[in-house]
């Protein structure tokens, strides 16, 4: 069963989003799909891709690293700290624009998920305490290493790094930055107890795990100016390896010390029905972004409704738009959506990425 998208749909009205506005509500969910040049360098493969896509409320780019040691949990990921990265960047910004698109570059470190056979560095974390999980580097599946606990003096390095990216975003052309605060990567190992057991005053307390990101968040927002800002967080979200005892605390702390900034919006991934839903939509006055992580045809009335009733400004989703370049026209004809093809999520190449079809155009 299809569902079908009408004129006066919550989730196609506009919404401002900090100094944009986004022409529906049904947001494009970042996605690592692997298809950069060796260097971080975007393709042109993903100036397509991600043109193809600009009917979409907003683009959120696949994550994008800050720096060489930030990148490196996935082979043939993009960066936004060179040169040729950025002007890269600015050919997928004018892409998407020419097609009347609004964009945010998810920018990224990814801590303790790194391994050094991908980026060639030394991974580094909050804590010295590694991920149980394997990497899928060049050479095939490796265990990622015990990280280096990041010294207290190093941590403004990388928060300058953060405030970099994003300043060489918007100089490419694209509308505004989401910080990557989620799914196991460093700004969540800083947030969670389960991975951040330092001493210092990066550690401990609530307020303390929640120090770095505020910290990103407040340079970011200097630089660029806060209603370019987008923030992602994942409460309780097991990715990573990450089990979160308290998943609550240092999410109130963080949102308690931002909210006063003006950003563009809270993007959170998150079950509808959690617990922590409630609390966080309750300490979050602005636009408020969810993304439920669920399969490409299911949730589409529930998040109508969730829009509709003022529980969410707008949603955010991943593979319904991996697999549905259209997926705007589709929901509004009630046409049948692809399904996309598992095999070529993270494959070299256009095949499953740049060839997914269109319908054809009503005569």
């Amino acid at each position: 069963m299809t569902f079908t998208l009408t004129d006066d749909s919550a989730l196609l009205q506009p919404i401002t989003i900090g100094a944009n506005t986004a022409k529906n509500r049904l947001f494009m969910a970042p996605l690592t799909r692997s298809r950069a040049q060796a260097d971080g360098t975007p393709s042109d493969l993903q100036v397509e891709y991600y043109a193809q896509r600009a009917s979409a409320g907003l683009i959120i780019s696949e994550a994008t690293a800050i720096s060489q040691v930030g990148n490196g949990a996935y082979v043939n990921t993009p960066g936004i700290y060179t040169d040729s990265h950025q002007q890269k960047w600015s050919e997928v910004a004018s892409a998407v624009h020419a097609q009347g698109g609004l964009m945010f570059l998810q920018i990224w470190h990814v801590g303790r998920m790194a391994h050094p056979d991908i980026n060639g560095a030394e991974s580094v974390a909050p804590s010295a305490i590694a991920a149980n999980m394997l990497a899928h580097t060049p050479a095939g599946k490796e265990p990622l290493p015990v990280p280096r606990a990041l010294r207290t003096d190093e941590i403004a390095g990388v928060v300058g790094q953060f405030r970099a990216a994003a300043r060489r975003a918007v100089d490419a052309g694209l509308d505004g930055v989401e910080i990557h605060s989620a799914n196991g990567y460093l700004l969540h190992q800083f947030l969670a107890d389960a991975t951040n057991a330092r001493t210092d005053k990066y550690g401990g307390s609530a307020q303390n795990r929640a120090r770095l990101v505020a910290e990103v968040v407040e340079a970011v927002a200097d630089e660029i100016g806060a209603d370019r800002v987008g923030l992602r967080i994942s409460p309780g979200n097991s990715a990573g390896d990450i089990n979160e005892i308290d998943t609550v605390s240092a999410y109130e702390a963080l949102l308690q010390r931002i909210s006063p900034l003006g950003l563009a919006y809270l993007h959170v991934l998150i079950d509808p029905d959690a617990a922590e839903f409630g609390i966080v939509r309750a300490f979050w006055p602005g636009p408020f972004i969810l993304n439920t992580g669920r399969d490409v045809n299911t949730g589409f009335c529930q998040l109508e409704n969730l829009v509709g009733w003022g529980a969410i400004s707008a949603t955010a989703v991943g593979r319904a738009y991996l697999a549905n370049p259209d997926l705007i026209e589709r929901l509004r004809t009630g046409a049948e959506l692809t399904e996309p093809d598992l095999a070529t999520f993270y494959s070299p190449g256009p095949a499953g990425y740049v060839d997914y079809p269109t319908l054809a155009p009503t005569p």
